[in-house]
């Protein structure tokens, strides 16, 4: 998917929201338990309640990686369900990888040719070597870990530098200049809101991807505030605040509330800013 198509995409529904597939067996309605694939029928049916409302779905690999293949197919089944009757969406898959020479072009191969991705979460701190096979598939997107909001972010991230500024403006800086703002991306944790002015400077047209919002506390006004651009230039996330917005019967209803109340607001926001 194009910068166009996702731009087109967020405009057509007034809407930036991306829905995280974090299925944790523990928390999906115990009903489903005896179904033959009880992840896969969990994710078909938020899928179809939230799918109106959302822009983007995110599966988090690790959620499906640690059910061993049984999760690994249910993950297949998830992203095949999605191009098959929702093709407008962007499937990010949240990998986190970071590896070098070709073990990172097979993650590449696995992820953006094979997967069925548009995009994957990449670590760039092994430097371009674990970037720049992500960048080789036209109309697929790599998105790179800029400053998240966990508390020992700070350990590397925002070490200060001699020269000024902080490791993590460095690394905008720096891999900007293996992609651009066609196929590369950056994660930036919404409780991190505030530094969205800085990062901006640096990657002024570049897609952010927004993980925070609802259970983690962050805030859409102050990501939008500071972090939006004529492009919209965010695709904010939300997992656990949809996903798990109720746990009976109901709770694929429950999840498309929470969604629409999300895609709502953003509504209201790109109404704003003329978008």
């Amino acid at each position: 998917m194009t910068r166009e198509e996702l731009f087109q995409n967020i405009k057509r529904k007034q809407s930036f929201l991306c829905v995280g597939l974090d299925v944790d067996l523990k928390k999906i309605p115990q009903h489903l338990l005896s179904a033959d694939d009880p992840i896969f029928e969990f994710n078909k049916a938020i899928i179809d309640a939230t799918a109106d409302y959302c822009i983007a779905y995110k599966p988090n690999l690790a959620f499906y990686e640690c059910y061993g293949i049984k999760g690994l197919q249910a993950l297949e089944k998830t992203v095949n369900y999605l191009r098959t009757n929702y093709p407008d969406q962007f499937i990010i898959a949240d990998a986190k990888r970071g590896d070098i020479g070709n073990t990172s072009k097979m993650y590449a191969s696995a992820l953006l040719e094979n997967g069925g991705y548009d995009a994957a979460t990449v670590a760039p701190y092994m430097g371009s070597d674990s970037v720049k096979p992500f960048l080789g598939y036209p109309g697929k997107w790599a998105i790179l870990l800029a400053l998240t909001s966990n508390p020992s972010a700070a350990e590397f991230e925002l070490q200060p530098l001699e020269k000024g500024g902080y490791m993590f403006e460095e690394v905008l800086r720096t891999s900007s200049t293996w992609g651009n703002a066609d196929n590369m991306m950056y994660v930036v944790g919404a409780t991190q809101a505030t530094m969205l002015t800085q990062i901006r400077q640096i990657v002024p047209d570049h897609f952010l991807l927004i993980p925070g919002i609802g259970a983690q506390g962050g805030s859409l006004e102050d990501v939008c505030k500071y972090g939006i651009n004529s492009k919209c230039g965010l695709i904010v996330n939300s997992s656990r605040g949809i996903i798990y917005a109720g746990n009976g019967t109901d709770y694929a209803a429950s999840a498309a509330d929470a969604a629409r109340q999300v895609q709502s607001q953003m509504a209201t926001i790109l109404k704003d800013y003329n978008i």
